[in-house]
């Protein structure tokens, strides 16, 4: 004859066994079973021990309370998908912002899209600055800084002396600084 700790009843028998009886200790065991996955996916989502293990004893709680009300069939993967959208959850509770449309978003994603934005707005202020300059400053920067020529290359494309290119690329640098003061870019 077997004892009872050697027979291991199916998800689903322990399942229809709670849910009969609302026994805690059959859905205690059945928690077990996968507890070890639970608490790495909630490791996983939320980068620290201590928040996994609240995450792991409150998937517990709820999942007792859930499972008295919802049909499930594949105990291992409901309860993947249940922890899987408590992480969720617990991330966007401590870093919630809306965006513009009403979707969720995380500080750090809005943080990086407002400096895109500032960067494309100081460089279109700095293309404006550029067409600002005199005819022969603005030939000298944009050969010098966007096309990357060397000195060398400058006077061969302009016909400039050297010290004119130098002279030209120093001033040009200069009045690219005020304008970019004037138009409010700090960068």
């Amino acid at each position: 004859m077997t004892k009872k700790e050697d027979i291991s009843p199916t998800d689903e028998l322990q399942l229809q066994l709670y849910r009969n009886t609302g026994n805690q200790e059959v859905i205690g065991e059945l928690f077990n079973k996968y507890m070890h996955l639970v608490y790495g996916l909630c490791l996983k989502y939320l980068k620290n021990r201590d928040d996994a293990q609240d995450a792991v004893m409150e998937i517990y709680e709820h999942i007792g309370l859930k499972l008295r009300e919802v049909e499930v069939n594949h105990f291992k993967s409901w309860l993947y998908m249940v922890s899987k959208n408590h992480c969720l959850m617990q991330l966007r509770k401590n870093n919630p912002v809306i965006n513009s449309h009403g979707f969720m978003e995380s500080k750090e994603q809005v943080h990086l899209y407002e400096e895109k934005e500032a960067l494309e707005s100081d460089l279109d202020a700095l293309e404006g600055c550029i067409e600002e300059l005199k005819k022969e400053q603005r030939q000298c920067v944009k050969l010098f800084f966007l096309d990357k020529k060397s000195y060398q290359q400058v006077n061969e494309e302009t016909g400039l002396d050297l010290k004119k290119i130098k002279s030209h690329i120093q001033n040009g640098k200069r009045n690219l600084k005020m304008c970019l003061e004037r138009k409010n870019v700090k960068r």
